[in-house]
């Protein structure tokens, strides 16, 4: 119940200053002559007598405001007189005075700085003291500048968000630039391999070298000009797999569409992180960029295991628990792997998957 009685003070105290605003914004209401008359009391409710209610003892001047009892520009009143200066629908000032009923008047008087037109009122108490008020209208709001800053503030804006978006669309043709300046189409550029050397030699050598993060890009070149195609294996979002074969060993070639090229530079990087290579993570070989501006593939080979993808292997296998239990366990050795952040001058950062599915799970021989 003291809840209730608190709410109903609360909205009582919220609605008091609408109300006071909204008379401000028209003081008609109560000026004598032209709002409505109070309602009469019944004799015996109350034997004190409301202030409305009082004989009418001042005396106005009365212009534009003058009620119906007004002689020779006159008017009574139990309140107060009043002046008031308000512009027009056309931009005049017209100035008019008159009696002001008791009732609200020293809420009147105060007048209102949200009034939807420009005006001023004030307000004395006694005998024709208003032909002496001479109230001035407020100072226009310029609403011009306030339009200028408006528009200013929209332009700069636009442009602001204009450069943002240029600059982020010339950072990223720069970084692809960089990345073709890494894999440039020159079909001339190839490095001597020797006969008898296989994948896994060259690998090693690269290891043995201290980079870490796979073979020297003219030797990636070398090898996929070298790769001969056999037939397409799978296909995906992202583009093709085919089975190649290099000097007799079988690769997997991984064919980009043209308009994946970003998805195969990022895919490249991150197969080229330093210390990347895990006996649990499909062993990257090469990458390329083969062909003219007219027609480019881009070539992601890797190493090919026969027995495919998880998902294909399970259609068609039925797995014991040791053979399980070794699935998971080197899944999770390579997810390990990826996951570990490795301190160092050349270390690898925590790479996140993101796309694990056994679809994207290869079952090697072993």
């Amino acid at each position: 119940m003291a809840a209730l009685s608190c709410l109903v003070v609360i909205v009582a105290a919220l609605l008091l200053p609408l109300r006071t605003d909204a008379a401000g914004q028209n003081p008609d209401h109560v000026l004598q002559g032209v709002g409505e008359k109070p309602e009469a009391r019944r004799p015996g409710e109350d034997s004190t007598i409301a202030p409305e209610d009082l004989p009418r003892f001042l005396s106005c001047y009365c212009s534009g405001h003058c009620p119906d009892d007004a002689v020779n520009n006159t008017c009574q009143t139990n309140g107060q007189c009043f002046a008031i200066i308000e512009e027009d629908e056309n931009g005049d000032s017209q100035l008019t005075s008159g009696c002001m009923k008791y009732e609200g008047s020293h809420f009147q008087c105060k007048d209102s700085p949200n009034a939807q037109t420009r005006r001023t009122i004030e307000c004395c108490n006694t005998d024709f003291c208003n032909g002496d008020l001479r109230p001035t209208l407020p100072p226009q709001i310029n609403t011009e500048n306030r339009s200028h800053w408006l528009a200013f503030l929209i332009s700069m804006t636009i442009c602001c968000c204009t450069l943002v978006c240029v600059t982020i669309i010339f950072y990223c043709r720069y970084k692809l630039q960089t990345e073709r300046e890494r894999y440039p189409k020159d079909t001339e550029q190839e490095v001597f391999i020797r006969d008898g050397e296989s994948l896994k030699d060259l690998i090693h050598q690269s290891q043995s070298s201290g980079s870490g993060s796979g073979l020297p890009l003219l030797v990636q070149r070398t090898i996929a000009k070298q790769i001969q195609m056999v037939r397409q294996i799978g296909k995906g979002r992202y583009g093709e797999v085919w089975l190649g074969r290099w000097r007799g060993e079988k690769v997997a070639v991984k064919v980009f569409f043209t308009r994946e090229e970003a998805s195969w530079f990022r895919e490249t990087e991150i197969y080229q992180t330093v210390l990347m290579r895990h006996e649990n993570i499909l062993g990257f070989i090469a990458a390329d960029i083969k062909g003219s501006d007219a027609s480019t593939q881009l070539f992601l080979i890797t190493d090919y295991h026969e027995s495919g993808s998880l998902y294909d292997y399970l259609k068609l296998t039925t797995l014991d628990v040791q053979v399980l239990l070794r699935l998971a366990y080197s899944v999770a050795c390579g997810l390990c792997h990826l996951h570990t952040e490795i301190y160092g001058t050349q270390g690898k950062p925590a790479i996140a998957h993101r796309d694990l599915k056994t679809k994207n799970i290869l079952v090697k021989k072993n």
